[in-house]
């Protein structure tokens, strides 16, 4: 991976010219005592004339300072001198003032022989830190470079005299353009970082326009190379939308009945779906098995192989993630670091149909290049074969881990780092596959909504603004954002607790009664009651939860924050997934 780089915001400095003509005038008249006293000691040094001489418009750094208060009036009095152009129009002053007749007369007779040759050398040095200066990088007199090491928030603010106290607006304006900083610095470092991998975000034409919009604006804002592919061309946002199904041969295409829906696409768009086509399906263990657009999906894995050769054929890692699939790219950054991309890779959060084992697509998945290029040149020669193979499956994911089963790449489990639930839906306390997600980084979140990518990503950005989080662990995913918005009983609301608990008679079901008896269980952390259902339920550990109607959640929270503290202390290292 590449080193973090610096990029250059360009701010312009404040005017000043709404200031009064008077204060103005006094202002230049304060500057001009200042460099007098500068210019008469430098005489002095030369002529032996009082240092407190009168203010002669002919010393040089007066002239200097005259001419370039003109031509660069809004440029504060401390940066007049930091400036390029104020050191040129100084060096061209003190040059004419050498090249004076009278006045070199009176300096060179003032000059010791040991002193003389400073007035034959002072114009070629004079001329050549000119020429520097010009060529200097910095030319522009009102740029600043802003390499995110200030904050408005760090810095007392500074009042100038004769200027109102801004408003609550210009505030806020100038807190965005704060952020913007922010933003653009993080942006130049991740950009950097991730200039070697290339992502994919594969969605559909029945939920594109919904889904795309969020995820171009916060998770792919700092990502520079990636696209979209989906079963439909178009434009979303400015961004060009790539129809992957190209590359399914027209055979297939003709014979497999999940591309009726295709082929309508292609003759009246999106708006010429119906809208249970166009619906939301709820997506179950099975997927959305009754969205037909769902049932298309599974032809995209594989062409996206191809499509992102195509587009990026030079990438070290290609990432495949969905539309509502949120992924923390400092984490994957820092993990891709520690593996090789010449090496099979297949990463992915572990999922099983019959005896095939693949990576979940909704939690990502990421291949290495030297897999990408064995998986491209087999399908060029097997694309019938592997096409067959994927009309008798119901998952693309799964038909991409056959294939790669086939060039002798096995799933890396990438779990816990790559989930597939909402944060709010994770046990980060309990152990499977022998982990715990608690101190491992957090890559990837599934089943985000739109609220849901916008709520991570600005945790997201504000985690690492401070620059003090390297990276993001699960536990202070729960910590921070899941544990801080959950420990209060809420009506309307499951906390996703599993076990089921029956009441004795005479005891009637109720929220109260569910609550009572999980006071009791010193096992029980929280409780949930549907009211429909007359259903009570207990966890041993706790979740955040879901919006429900007619379910009531609640939590013991002094065992919730005994559990918590255990766990605070107990990452001595941060665990990642090598093998």
């Amino acid at each position: 991976m590449h080193a973090p780089n610096q990029r250059g915001v360009h701010v312009s400095a404040g005017s000043n010219m709404d200031l009064p003509k008077r204060k103005r005038a006094m202002g230049t008249c304060m500057r001009l005592a200042i460099i007098d006293c500068c210019s008469s000691s430098i005489r002095f040094y030369f002529t032996s004339s009082s240092p407190f001489s009168p203010c002669r418009f002919n010393s040089p750094w007066h002239l200097a300072f005259l001419i370039h208060s003109l031509f660069f009036p809004d440029i504060p009095f401390v940066q007049q001198f930091q400036s390029r152009s104020f050191f040129s129009f100084s060096a061209i002053a003190y040059l004419s003032f050498l090249i004076d007749i009278d006045t070199a007369l009176d300096v060179a007779t003032m000059f010791t022989s040991s002193r003389r040759w400073i007035f034959i050398v002072s114009p070629f040095i004079t001329l050549t830190l000119v020429y520097y200066f010009f060529l200097s990088p910095h030319s522009d007199p009102i740029t600043l470079n802003f390499h995110g090491q200030w904050s408005p928030s760090e810095q007392e603010p500074m009042i100038l005299e004769g200027t109102r106290p801004l408003s609550q607006s210009e505030k806020q304006n100038q807190q965005q353009i704060s952020d913007d900083f922010f933003e653009e610095d993080r942006c130049g470092k991740l950009r950097k970082d991730m200039d070697d991998v290339f992502v994919v975000l594969k969605t559909g034409a029945t939920e594109a326009r919904e889904k795309v919009p969020v995820q171009l604006r916060t998770t792919l804002q700092c990502v520079p190379h990636y696209a979209v592919f989906s079963d439909y061309e178009e434009t979303i946002s400015g961004v060009r939308v790539y129809d992957v199904l190209q590359n399914v041969t027209e055979s297939t295409m003709n014979e497999a009945p999940e591309f009726e829906i295709y082929h309508r696409l292609q003759e009246v768009g999106p708006e010429g779906l119906t809208d249970e086509e166009m619906g939301d399906d709820s997506n179950g263990p099975f997927g959305k098995t009754n969205n037909p657009g769902w049932k298309l999906d599974k032809w995209k894995f594989l062409p996206m192989i191809a499509g992102a050769l195509e587009v990026q054929p030079n990438a070290k890692w290609y990432i495949f993630m969905e539309a509502d699939t949120y992924m923390v790219w400092p984490n994957l950054v820092n993990w891709l670091a520690h593996l090789d991309h010449h090496q099979n890779y297949y990463l992915g959060s572990p999922m099983q149909i019959g005896d095939v084992l693949f990576g979940y697509g909704g939690a990502g998945i990421i291949l290495s290049s030297r897999t990408m290029y064995h998986l491209h040149n087999y399908r060029a020669k097997h694309q019938q074969e592997l096409e067959h193979m994927t009309s008798l499956e119901w998952a693309g994911d799964c038909a991409l881990a056959q294939a790669l089963k086939d060039v002798h790449v096995e799933l890396t489990w990438a779990w816990p780092m790559m989930m597939t639930s909402r944060p709010q839906e994770i046990d980060h306390f309990s152990e499977a596959y022998g982990r715990q997600p608690w101190c491992y980084p957090a890559v990837s979140y599934h089943h985000m909504s739109p609220r849901d990518i916008e709520e991570m990503w600005r945790f997201d950005r504000g985690w690492f603004k401070s620059g003090k989080n390297a990276l993001l662990l699960h536990g202070d995913v729960y910590r921070e954002l899941v544990h801080n918005n959950s420990l209060a009983e809420r009506p309307d609301w499951d906390n996703l607790s599993p076990a089921i608990i029956d009441f004795d008679p005479p005891t009637e079901p109720s929220t109260d009664a569910c609550a009572d008896a999980c006071s009791q269980n010193t096992d029980c952390l929280q409780f949930s009651y549907n009211h429909e259902m007359q259903s009570c339920k207990h966890a041993s550990t706790t979740f955040g939860g879901v919006a429900t109607n007619g379910t009531d959640s609640g939590w013991i929270t002094h065992r919730v924050q005994r559990l918590l503290n255990n766990f605070q202390s107990s990452c001595p290292e941060v665990q990642y997934i090598l093998e």
